[in-house]
């Protein structure tokens, strides 16, 4: 199976430094340019295609949901935010996880290798700043 990075798939959050070009004589571009709206008709919907995917190990075991993602100041795609355990939300643990620690299969998949119930549950708790 091939797996790719769950960084390389958010690279359409990311456009590239033609999306606004320094001011000219008061003017300023404004959206993406051409070469950037194929990157993003190609790419993928964080609504649609990530948050609230279930996130699996390799052997299978249902680990958590994806609930978030964080971008870093730099516009970097940082962390997926993993809800794990509970049942409707009741006693669950987000957690942070790396970005590039996650695969997506083939089959669409997002995949934690190495990971089990338990060291999902023994990571940290993840809480947002307020």
């Amino acid at each position: 199976m091939r797996a790719v990075s769950l960084v390389l798939v958010s690279g359409a959050l990311a456009m590239s430094s033609s999306f606004a070009d320094a001011q000219v004589g008061g003017s300023s571009k404004l959206g993406v340019a051409v070469e950037d709206v194929k990157l993003v008709a190609v790419g993928w919907s964080v609504r649609k295609d990530i948050i609230g995917k279930t996130v699996y190990n390799e052997s299978d075991e249902r680990l958590g949901t994806i609930e978030d993602l964080i971008v870093a100041p730099d516009s970097a795609v940082s962390f997926a935010i993993v809800g794990a355990g509970g049942f409707a939300g009741v006693g669950r643990h987000d957690v942070a996880i790396p970005v590039q620690q996650i695969q997506v299969m083939d089959d669409g998949r997002f995949v934690l290798p190495g990971a089990t119930r338990d060291t999902i549950k023994a990571l940290p708790r993840f809480e947002y700043a307020k």
